[in-house]
């Protein structure tokens, strides 16, 4: 065996445990923050409670010359070269595509797509996870799907080529899963797939026939129709009318996270003197400080004080991270209330389109921190508390207005349409039309599901006479 030596170039990059707190700070809710300052204060000595002034609202003129001194002294996430460096590279090979700071423990998404997915990952293929979130990108937030499965097979084999039969067979894993009904192409398939769940007997097959065959008597709730049509008994048309409104025609469940029902606003915001004036709310967390007498003490201290200095460090570093943190969020949050105030001003029909690449060009960061940042943050405004992440919104395709504005200008039509004469799909995307918003029948109808809204027939109400 002959020995050689070979020069071979790589580029690293290690996350220090200073970045990875500051990372993980950015992505603490304001009770998960609270609990963390709690803790933080009753295990390191060289932190206290900062009672030199009330805590309240902290708007951004006082808050720039912490953040500056925070974003000198600490390593700022922000400034990472590219994602790629994230994930980890030797010797050229990338060594995974993902971003190494998702991998940071964190609560449970809001997003059932995202909590779906993780549980897929013990058990599929790689393969089918792509195939499966493809569908699940094409599903709506009540589990069925956005479009006609024949759309959007063809919409897959143009984006995976795949052929439609490999498409179907993941799709009816999903429908079929431990969340029966996803993924449906209507709300009878996804009764079904409930129903197939269940032990076989005679009301089973009731049911089984009527989410099958007759939506339309069920809709209307007509027993005896249902009856008459099955050639069964008026009791079992009931039986099975009756375990069929026990399913759930919303196959997502909910999260297990815990919630106490009530929501703390990270920022409020609030017009004053006619222009929009944004602050942190510090009213719900504790103010912290590296307590200045253990930072004079340790600083002539002679001996085995390895320990406290390695606390005062540490407590530096949480101040600094929280400072960052409120820096982000409140530069972010501006940015938002900028570019929204429109609909700050005037409701959802204003809403303009708005992506977190946007956002995080106008501050200098990455898509990946705006979206940390935003997730689970929620803020107090004049037309009440709601997350940061609904002042974005999707671009309608071949328009200037977003997703999220048509969808209030449908409620808005629909809310004023005569009871008696309601407004079809094909009325609603003509009188959009006429506003220069044209969209098809069809995407009238999602958002009107969205809405849960049913369709103009349904909505008919018979003309009320005029009393003489």
């Amino acid at each position: 065996m002959k020995a050689t030596v070979r020069t071979q170039l790589s580029q690293s990059l290690n996350l220090t445990p200073q970045l990875l707190q500051s990372i993980r700070l950015l992505q603490l809710t304001a009770p998960q923050l609270e609990m963390e300052l709690r803790q933080a204060l009753d295990r390191n000595p060289m932190l206290e409670l900062d009672e030199g002034e009330e805590t309240g609202e902290t708007e951004a003129e006082g808050h720039e010359a912490a953040a500056d001194e925070a974003a000198m002294e600490a390593a700022a996430w922000d400034e990472l070269p590219e994602p790629a460096f994230l994930s980890g590279m030797n010797g050229g090979v990338t060594l995974g595509d993902d971003d190494a700071t998702a991998r940071i423990v964190d609560g449970e998404s809001t997003d059932f797509r995202v909590r779906l997915l993780k549980e897929l990952e013990l058990s599929w293929r790689r393969a089918d996870l792509a195939v499966a979130a493809f569908w699940l990108d094409h599903t709506s937030d009540f589990g069925l799907l956005e479009a006609s499965r024949a759309e959007l097979e063809a919409v897959g084999m143009a984006s995976l080529g795949l052929p439609a039969r490999e498409l179907e067979i993941v799709r009816q894993r999903l429908l079929n899963g431990d969340w029966p009904g996803l993924c449906a192409q209507d709300a009878g398939e996804c009764l079904g797939a409930q129903l197939d769940r269940l032990p076989a007997d005679p009301v089973q097959a009731l049911a089984r026939q009527i989410v099958r065959e007759h939506m339309a008597l069920l809709a209307r709730h007509d027993a005896r129709a249902l009856a008459a049509v099955l050639g069964c008994a008026h009791a079992d048309a009931e039986a099975a009318i009756a375990l069929i409104l026990s399913l759930n025609v919303c196959p997502v469940p909910e999260s297990s996270q815990g919630t106490d029902g009530h929501v703390v606003p990270d920022v409020v915001v609030r017009k004053l003197g006619g222009a929009w004036r944004v602050s942190l709310n510090g009213r719900t967390l504790p103010k912290v400080r590296v307590s200045p007498h253990c930072e004079a003490g340790l600083s002539g201290a002679r001996g085995d004080v390895g320990t406290l200095r390695g606390l005062l460090d540490e407590a530096r570093w949480l101040v600094r991270g929280i400072a960052m943190r409120n820096d982000t969020l409140l530069r972010t949050t501006q940015v938002l209330v900028e570019r929204q105030q429109a609909f700050l001003e005037h409701g959802e029909e204003a809403i303009a389109p708005l992506t977190l690449r946007e956002v995080a060009d106008a501050i200098g960061m990455h898509e990946s921190t705006v979206s940390r940042i935003t997730t689970g943050k929620y803020i107090q405004t004049p037309r009440g508390t709601f997350e940061l992440k609904r002042l974005f919104a999707v671009r309608l395709e071949g328009a200037e207005v977003s997703g999220a504005a048509v969808k209030a200008m449908v409620k808005r039509l629909i809310e004023a349409e005569p009871p008696h004469a309601p407004l079809a799909d094909e009325t609603i995307a003509g009188l959009l039309a006429r506003q220069g918003i044209r969209i098809a029948r069809r995407t009238v109808a999602k958002y009107r599901d969205q809405l849960d809204i049913a369709p103009a027939r349904a909505r008919q109400r018979p003309r009320v006479a005029a009393s003489a």
